[in-house]
């Protein structure tokens, strides 16, 4: 039987082993496949959202939030404040802070939408139109590094379960941003 390694000898995505049977040797009436399955998504998560913002983003002046919205409004602009923010995942305050940034930057403009004068209509500008087609043309030589580590039929199989999280979650009444 192979020693399982010390905590000092373990790093971020290595861990998974080790916790997952620490917590099962603590508490035995736990799911350690339940827990595998959200560490190891998180886990993974983080560490390629890590890669992406340190290899493509911080070098081009963005935050991993500052692409989201540069992303969002790219494929969806113009667009409201409250839908920015709706569709990047983050919070209405975030989304009105990065925009102070991005307008600064010269990549975002905003003006009163139409509709409602309190409301927020947000767009590119031609030098974020630029900026953004730069970055995601780099991002996805990243994202393609990642998949890459997959056969195609891997990618077939994990994306369908990564969807059958994703529309599972309104069965179990996940919470989620507004």
């Amino acid at each position: 039987m192979t020693a399982e390694p010390a905590p000092r000898d373990l790093d971020f995505l290595s861990f998974v082993d080790f916790a997952v049977t620490q917590s099962s040797q603590q508490l035995p009436g736990i799911d350690p496949a339940a827990m595998r399955i959200v560490l190891t998504l998180h886990r993974v998560t983080s560490a390629l959202v890590y890669d992406l913002e340190s290899s493509v983003h911080r070098p081009r002046g963005f935050s991993w939030p500052g692409f989201r919205v540069l992303f969002v409004l790219w494929l969806a602009a113009p667009a409201e404040a409250k839908q920015v923010a709706k569709l990047s995942g983050m919070s209405r305050a975030a989304v009105s802070a990065l925009v102070n940034t991005l307008e600064r930057d010269g990549l975002v403009s905003r003006r009163q939408a139409d509709h409602d004068g309190r409301a927020v209509q947000l767009s590119l500008t031609e030098a974020g139109q630029a900026a953004i087609i730069d970055a995601f043309q780099a991002h996805n030589e990243r994202e393609q590094a990642w998949a890459g580590l997959l056969t195609d039929a891997e990618r077939a199989t994990l994306v369908d379960l990564l969807e059958k999280l994703m529309h599972g979650a309104a069965t179990i009444a996940a919470k989620r941003r507004r």
